[in-house]
């Protein structure tokens, strides 16, 4: 028992300097930091194993709540790639959004546009109401009643269609919820979903209402992916006060106008390579749009 006990401090000590050193190595990472049109891309390519002890390639777009522009929903029947919806809206940026059916092509966690319901929350075989990625939503401001904030993220309840009770008009629930009111989330252990490292997508927003779009590539020999206790290190060392996962794996996607031949700034891994040619088509995402009269 005394030596297990020791065994069990040194884990602790090691996870304690390896999390200092991973935080460090972000802090210090050199860092290529973009400006477009008052937003701000910035990247990190992790080549040498230094983060997490692995290869990892980080975005993060950074969307002022004091800016020119406001964020949409956008929804396809038809499974359609997020660089697309972000072109036929005029979008100047976008990220892939929530869950779906990839035969089906439907929403399957809730989503409001504009007032109109077009996605539920689809309950999963261990779960009588919802899955554990709908414990989280992403409520969009109204810029002309609220100009001083982009969106904000909630905690669910367990019921089915409590997203009914909110009264905005767009609504986007996904999960886990990473982090709450400054807070780190408890994640459960049980699920290789939450432990195993996939290409991730999140949404953070700061103390200061700046909302972050995030993306970690995955599944490649140049980057790795993170696990979700990975992802939340990585987004509270970032600054987010609340932080939602969004659809990751091949799913995962940045897109901003002008950047690549096709908008692609991450590495979307559809096609099984680290190129900027992977994108899948997805059901919704989330665009960054100036901000109108309507």
């Amino acid at each position: 028992m005394k030596k297990s006990c020791i065994c069990w401090l040194f884990a602790l000590c090691c996870l304690s300097v390896f999390g200092q050193n991973d935080s460090l190595a972000l802090a210090n990472a050199m860092w290529q930091i973009d400006t477009i049109q008052g937003l701000v891309l910035k990247q990190v390519h992790f080549t040498h194993h230094e983060y997490f002890q692995s290869n990892q390639n980080i975005c993060v777009l950074e969307i002022p709540a004091q800016s020119t522009y406001q964020l949409k929903y956008a929804y396809e029947p038809k499974r359609t790639r997020t660089s697309v919806m972000a072109q036929k809206q005029d979008a100047i940026a976008a990220i892939n959004g929530s869950f779906f059916d990839m035969q089906a092509h439907n929403p399957i966690c809730y989503l409001r546009i504009d007032n109109e319901e077009v996605g539920i929350n689809t309950p999963g075989k261990d779960t009588v109401n919802r899955k554990y990625y709908q414990y989280g939503t992403l409520v969009l401001a109204n810029r002309q009643e609220h100009p001083e904030m982009l969106a904000r993220i909630v905690q669910t309840d367990s019921n089915r269609f409590w997203e009914r009770l909110l009264p905005d008009a767009n609504i986007m629930t996904a999960g886990p919820l990473l982090i709450f009111q400054g807070n780190r989330m408890p994640m459960r252990n049980d699920l290789s979903f939450v432990h195993d490292r996939h290409n991730r997508t999140a949404v953070g927003i700061l103390a200061d209402g700046t909302v972050l779009f995030v993306t970690i590539d995955g599944r490649t020999r140049e980057s790795a992916g993170m696990s979700l206790d990975e992802l939340i290190s990585t987004l509270h060392w970032l600054g987010c006060q609340n932080a939602l996962n969004m659809d990751g794996g091949g799913s995962t996607t940045l897109y901003i106008k002008g950047k690549t031949s096709k908008g692609i700034v991450n590495y979307p891994t559809d096609n099984g390579l680290f190129d900027h040619a992977g994108e899948r088509a997805v059901s919704n995402a989330i665009l960054v749009v100036p901000i109108t009269d309507n």
